[in-house]
C-alpha cells in the first residue's frame, strides 16, 4: 500500500472530507486529491502534521506496508510556532500566578501591621485579597487549552530546532540560578521563625518580626512560582523522552487507555 492508498483509507476511516483534511493541514483540496492519486507528495510539516491527525507514524505513511507495525514510534508533531507560543504562554501564565500567590501570602501583614486599627486593617486584607483573586483569575482566563496536550503525549520536534531549543534553555537556568537560590534562601529565612516558635526553640517573643517573615515569604513564593515553571516547560521541550519514561506519566497514560477502551 503506498502513500496516496494510505491517505485515502485513514482519510475515509476519520470520515473526513478532502476539504475538511486540506482545512487540517492548511493547503488546498486540490493538493490532497493530487496525493490520494499518487501525484504530489506533502511537504514534511505537513507530512508530520498528517500523521497527528490520523494518530499514526510518519514511517508507516512513507514505508510501502500493508499494516503498521506494533512496535512504531508514536509521538505528537510540535512546530517551532507552537513551542515559542507554549514557552511564552507559560511565561505570562505564571507571571499572573506567581503575583496571585503572593499577595494572598500578604494578606495577613495588615492584620499584624494595623491590629489597634481594625478598619484599616481589614480594607487592605480585602483590596491585597481582591488584587490576589484577580491576578489568578486572569492566569485561567489566558486559557492555553492547545497545549495541554504536550504533557500528555510523547513529542515529535525538529531536531535543529531542539538544539536550538537546548541552547536557549541552557542560558535560561543560568539566568534564573541566581534568583532560585535567593528565593530558597528567603523562604528558608522567613519559615524558620515559625518553625523555631512552634518547637520552642527560642525564648524570645517573634511576633513583631511576622510581618517580615511572611513578607520574605511572598517575595521568595514569586521569585519561585515565576522560574521553575518556565525552565519545567524548557525541560518538556528538550528532554521529552526522560519525561515520557517517568512511572508518573506512564501510569497517567495507561489510565487513559483504559477510560477510552470503555
Amino acid at each position: 500500500m503506498v502513500f496516496g492508498e494510505k491517505l485515502f483509507k485513514l482519510r475515509k476511516e476519520k470520515g473526513l472530507s478532502q476539504e475538511a483534511l486540506a482545512e487540517k493541514v492548511n493547503t488546498s483540496r486540490q493538493a490532497i486529491s493530487k496525493w490520494e492519486n499518487g501525484q504530489g507528495f506533502p511537504e514534511t510539516e505537513k507530512l508530520l502534521l498528517l500523521g497527528n491527525i490520523f494518530e499514526v507514524s510518519i514511517d508507516y505513511l512513507l514505508k510501502d506496508t500493508v499494516v503498521q507495525e506494533s512496535s512504531r514510534e508514536k509521538g505528537y508533531y510540535v512546530s517551532k510556532e507552537m513551542a515559542e507560543g507554549f514557552l511564552a504562554f507559560q511565561g505570562k501564565t505564571h507571571k499572573y500566578v506567581s503575583l496571585g500567590v503572593s499577595l494572598l501570602i500578604l494578606l495577613t501583614i495588615p492584620y499584624w501591621l494595623f491590629d489597634q486599627n481594625k478598619e484599616l486593617s481589614t480594607f487592605l486584607i480585602i483590596l491585597i485579597a481582591t488584587m490576589g483573586v484577580g491576578a489568578l483569575v486572569s492566569a485561567v482566563l489566558l486559557g492555553g487549552h492547545q497545549y495541554k496536550i504536550l504533557s500528555k503525549e510523547p513529542l515529535l520536534l525538529d531536531h535543529h530546532y531542539v538544539k536550538e531549543l537546548s541552547l536557549k534553555y541552557a542560558h535560561t537556568k543560568r539566568k534564573y540560578a541566581v534568583v532560585m537560590i535567593v528565593g530558597s534562601c528567603l523562604l528558608a529565612a522567613g519559615g524558620m521563625p515559625f518553625l523555631f516558635e512552634r518547637k520552642d526553640l527560642v525564648s524570645i517573643d517573634l511576633v513583631p518580626y511576622y510581618p517580615v517573615c511572611i513578607g520574605m515569604i511572598a517575595i521568595s513564593s514569586y521569585m519561585l512560582l515565576r522560574t521553575l515553571p518556565i525552565l519545567y516547560s524548557y525541560a518538556l521541550l528538550v528532554n521529552n523522552e526522560e519525561y515520557v519514561n517517568r512511572l508518573s506519566f506512564k501510569l497517567l497514560k495507561k489510565g487513559k487507555q483504559k477510560l477510552e477502551e470503555m
